[in-house]
């Protein structure tokens, strides 16, 4: 497993989530964040897009969108 941190909200209290991983062996982005409960945004997000079995929908903030874009880079120079 080949698993890179890229990082983590710096706002976070506790040094806690949420962060951004990439899998270095496929380039797949992995977040970790708060799941979304609220049954009005969930049922808006499967109208759109079925939330399947052993899906989720997890929140990042907004100001997490450098880190995001930093992990799309080290995805694309993964070794696929």
């Amino acid at each position: 497993m080949a698993i890179h941190f890229v990082g983590k909200d710096p706002d976070s209290p506790n040094g806690g989530c949420p962060a951004v991983f990439v899998d270095e062996t496929n380039g797949d982005l992995l977040f970790q964040g708060s799941t979304v409960t609220d049954g009005e945004v969930l049922s808006f997000v499967d109208s759109m897009s079925n939330i399947l079995s052993g899906e989720t929908v997890v929140r990042l903030p907004a100001r997490m969108r450098a880190i995001i874009l930093e992990a799309c880079g080290v995805g694309e120079r993964a070794n696929v």
